[in-house]
């Protein structure tokens, strides 16, 4: 995850207030419970409890209440927390009080859906600007924006006070696209080409490799499979219980993943390792 910045000294006339020294894994999670208490706030519930607001994020509630006692919220007893308040709260810390600009690199078949996806709007992020090398790309329009070519890259940044690169080139390109980006001041990507990415101290890449994520997967399906077919396992009690998926053993052993790991300089994490 991102590494926490100075924010300035408190105390200090007009300094921002400091922002809680967070675990990593809280941070992974605060994202989760962001969604959740949109949804929440868009079915008109004004409180929820830590019950109710961990079943929708997926998590347990006394890891869910450990998370936000990080923020110093408590919630009420007997009424939960407070919707409106706990997404500001969260929204703060996760630097969302603003819409940040993007910039995507690379317009094949994940950029071009990407550049289209109208989701970011909604989470805080605009996609201000489209680059690529392939001159036959330059000059096509992907909703509402032109796609430049990468050579356009430091002016447009500077124009745009690009704030995070998106990266959905060949492996083969990254690198070069990753320097250029640094070259701009940008220091927060976020890397769908699957390779990794050797950044300067300060600047934070995360990684996504759905191969990776399907081949987690695979080692699940494969370890489930593993088990009921050891020896007196309960698939020879009841063959059907292995085809219905309510193997009690079965489920008990899932692996939940692991949370990021702080990003460290010149190199890259895996969202989900």
């Amino acid at each position: 995850m991102s590494q926490h910045r100075p924010a300035g000294a408190s105390g200090r006339a007009g300094a921002v207030p400091a922002l809680p020294d967070l675990p990593e894994a809280t941070v992974a999670r605060l994202p989760e419970y962001l969604r959740a208490l949109h949804n929440l706030a868009e079915a008109g519930d004004d409180t929820v409890s830590s019950e109710g607001l961990a079943a929708a994020a997926g998590v347990n509630s006394a890891k869910l209440r450990k998370d936000l006692s990080h923020l110093g919220s408590y919630g009420t007893r007997g009424v939960g927390y407070d919707v409106a308040l706990l997404i500001h709260q969260i929204e703060y810390v996760l630097g969302l009080t603003h819409r940040r600009a993007v910039a995507l690199v690379g317009v094949g078949n994940l950029g071009h859906a990407l550049a289209g996806y109208a989701g970011f709007a909604s989470r805080g992020f605009r996609i201000a600007a489209l680059f690529d090398a392939d001159p036959t790309r330059v000059g096509e329009e992907i909703n509402g924006l032109t796609v430049r070519h990468i050579d356009d890259l430091l002016q447009t940044a500077a124009e745009e006070h690009i704030a995070i690169g998106v990266i959905a080139t060949p492996a083969s390109a990254a690198q070069r696209v990753t320097d250029l980006l640094v070259a701009a001041g940008v220091t927060s990507i976020l890397n769908f080409a699957p390779c990794v990415l050797a950044v300067p101290e300060g600047v934070d890449v995360r990684k996504v490799d759905l191969a990776i994520e399907l081949q987690i997967l695979s080692f699940h399906e494969h370890r489930k499979a593993s088990l009921t077919a050891l020896p007196g396992g309960r698939d020879e009690a009841d063959p059907n219980l292995a085809a219905t998926g309510t193997d009690d053993t079965v489920a008990s052993a899932s692996v939940e993943p692991a949370a990021p790991g702080r990003t460290r300089p010149t190199r890259t994490e895996v969202v989900g390792s």
